[in-house]
């Protein structure tokens, strides 16, 4: 095998702060929750847990699909999803994570005019 084409079979670690915070959203949703894996381009992927309880979301990013995995494999109670039906009837966005998502427009009473305004008009 040349070098262009060796992989690498060096393990994967999950980072320990991703895990904690993760076995803690677990523990608060009664010791299980749903995660989907998500590549999110050049952010990373992005772990996006659903709660057995109440289907309340959480999400953290990590460098890697591999790195995910290895995060998913670290929490007990915690197993991998994909986005189907059942998964997004039970999902619950509290209010808090909408502001949360919304970043700077959560908090504007009044919003800017459009950049391209000069061409709509």
């Amino acid at each position: 095998m040349s070098e262009d084409t060796a992989v690498s079979t060096a393990p994967v670690t999950a980072p320990a702060d991703v895990v904690a915070s993760i076995r803690k959203f677990v523990a608060a949703e009664g010791g299980s929750a749903k995660a989907v894996v998500q590549p999110v381009g050049a952010a990373g992927v992005r772990i996006t847990l659903v709660g057995a309880e109440g289907g309340i979301l959480g999400d953290r990013v990590v460098d890697s699909v591999e790195t995910a995995t290895a995060v998913v494999d670290a929490v007990e109670g915690l197993e991998t999803a994909e986005w189907d039906r059942e998964l997004t009837s039970v999902a619950n966005v509290a209010p808090s994570h909408w502001r949360q998502m919304a970043g700077w427009v959560a908090h504007q009473t009044r919003f800017p005019k459009a950049r391209n305004r000069k061409i709509v008009d």
